[in-house]
Formats: structure tokens, C-alpha cells, sequence
């Protein structure tokens, strides 16, 4: 009692936080029980009958099973193997340059496009790569190269979608990386350079060590979200023609579950991918255990 007593005002502050997961985030998941059923809007969630694994089975024996668990996969892979390491390269030069008016430029510049709506960075994916006026194509003209209709072509897609999350998400993500290496001495980049270290050695020696837990912790949570690929800017920039490389598992659902009605097979493959993504950041993590000191937990 003395503790609460004593920090009161900051479980006051915590308040909030704590009501917004409770009612958003712990509350829904009663309505995972429809998953386990034949869930009638009308009848209601008791009144509906109970089919067990019904609808797990179902997405399993699905044709397009391993066309959408593989799209969904690779999408993740290369968006976590080329999209992961981005910001920590642009961290690390940031943290090189020693003109903070230029500095401060780079910063802002590679912010701005985080906080832009997917709605418009997909409108300017499919404006940009227009084969009738579209930047890319006239710079290609410019080279005599043929209008090339890029969002018809489905091994373009997955490239452009993770070209496009670069972009967008690669200066706020710098952050991370840009607030750890506040924490790093500046003696040590000074003795290192009295001792002949060169710039790259500085950076290999001191500054990758010196973040490599806020790298470990992120990279253990970026596993954990391989499955889980954003539905809107997909969604957005997919059409048919595509569909062998843009349909992935929220598309999906989305096209069954709200657009066919079909709200328990749509949850029933919504709570499969979220097992999967849970057995992802174990298993990340509890190889960051053994293979070092860092973990999430």
C-alpha cells in the first residue's frame, strides 16, 4: 500500500494507457470464440452454433494456401532484409556528419514521408509509374526505353512495395538508432582516433557494438511482424492482373470476411497468422538469448 500511496500520480498518468489496452486491445479478443463457430450477425455470438476447427481446416485445404502464405512470407522477408538495415545506415552517416544545418535538413526530409497517409503514398506509386505521363516512364523514354507498365507486371510488385515502405518509414525509424547513439562516450571515438583508427574501423568498433542492443531489440520485433504486412498500401496498389505476387493473407480476409461476410473464416485465418507471428518472436528471441545478452524478455 505505501508504494501505491507513494507513486500514486504516476499510476494516475499510467491510467489511460492501461484503459485504451483493456478496452481495445484485450476486450476483442472474447469475440475470438466466432472463430469456433458458424457466427450468424442475427443470431448472435451464443446463438450461433459451435463448429469446432471447421474454418482452420478449411483455409489449410484452400488452393490458394501456399500462394498466399508464400506472397505474404517473401513480402515480409524483403521488406525485413532490405528494409531493416536501411535506418541503420542512415543513422550511422547522420552521426557523421558534422554540419548539423545539413544534418538537421536530412532529418526533416526523411521524416516528412512517415507521416504521410498510405492512401496518398499508394496514389503516388501508381502516378509515378504510369505508363501514359508518369515520371518514371519519361525518364525511361528519355533513355529510349518503352513505357513500361509497372503495376500490371507482377514481379514488380513486391519490389515497388518495398521500395515504397523505405521511403516512407526509413526516417522515423532512424530515430531508434539516433537516440542510442547519444549513449555511446564521444572519449572513445577520441581515443580511437589517436590510436590510428580510421572512420570505418570507429564506426565497426565503437559505433555497431555500441547500438547493437537497440538493433537486436528491434530486429527481434521486426520478425515477429514478417506475416503481419499492412493491408492498406497493398490493398491499394494490388488489382487482379497482380494477383500471383500482391494477395496476401489481409487482402484476403479482407475479401472474405467483410466483402463476402464471412466473419468467422476471416477471423479464423486472422487468429492462425497471429499464432504464427507469436511463435516468430519466440523463437527470435529466445535465440537472442542464447547467442547473446540481449533480449526482450
Amino acid at each position: 500500500m505505501k508504494i501505491w500511496r507513494r507513486n500514486k500520480l504516476l499510476w494516475l498518468l499510467f491510467l489511460p494507457c492501461l484503459l485504451y489496452y483493456l478496452i481495445f486491445k484485450y476486450l476483442p479478443m472474447f469475440g475470438l470464440v466466432i472463430t469456433f463457430k458458424d457466427y450468424n450477425l442475427f443470431k448472435g455470438i451464443w446463438a450461433s452454433s459451435w463448429v469446432g476447427f471447421k474454418y482452420y481446416r478449411m483455409f489449410l485445404e484452400n488452393p490458394d494456401f501456399l500462394l498466399l502464405m508464400k506472397n505474404t512470407f517473401l513480402l515480409g522477408l524483403y521488406r525485413l532484409v532490405f528494409g531493416f538495415p536501411a535506418p541503420i545506415l542512415l543513422a550511422i552517416l547522420l552521426n557523421e556528419v558534422r554540419k548539423a544545418s545539413f544534418k538537421r535538413l536530412v532529418q526533416t526530409v526523411s521524416y516528412l514521408p512517415h507521416f504521410i497517409s498510405n492512401v496518398i503514398v499508394a496514389s503516388m506509386v501508381i502516378m509515378f509509374l504510369s505508363p501514359t505521363g508518369g515520371l518514371i516512364n519519361n525518364l525511361l523514354g528519355g533513355l529510349g526505353i518503352g513505357p513500361v507498365n509497372f503495376m500490371n507486371e507482377p514481379g514488380f510488385f513486391r519490389i515497388i512495395y518495398v521500395l515504397s515502405e523505405i521511403w516512407q518509414h526509413i526516417g522515423w525509424e532512424t530515430i531508434i538508432y539516433l537516440a542510442a547513439l547519444t549513449a555511446i562516450d564521444p572519449q572513445l571515438y577520441e581515443a580511437a582516433e589517436m590510436d590510428g583508427a580510421g572512420r570505418l574501423r570507429r564506426i565497426w568498433h565503437i559505433t555497431l557494438p555500441g547500438i547493437s542492443p537497440a538493433i537486436v531489440i528491434t530486429l527481434i520485433l521486426n520478425i515477429g511482424q514478417v506475416l503481419e504486412i499492412g493491408f492498406e498500401k497493398v490493398f491499394l496498389m494490388q488489382n487482379p492482373a497482380i494477383y500471383e505476387t500482391a494477395d496476401i493473407i489481409s487482402t484476403y480476409v479482407y475479401r472474405v470476411g467483410m466483402q463476402q461476410g464471412n466473419f468467422s473464416y476471416g477471423a479464423s485465418i486472422d487468429l492462425f497468422m497471429g499464432v504464427i507471428s507469436l511463435v516468430f518472436i519466440y523463437s527470435a528471441n529466445w535465440i537472442s538469448r542464447r547467442i547473446s545478452e540481449t533480449s526482450l524478455w
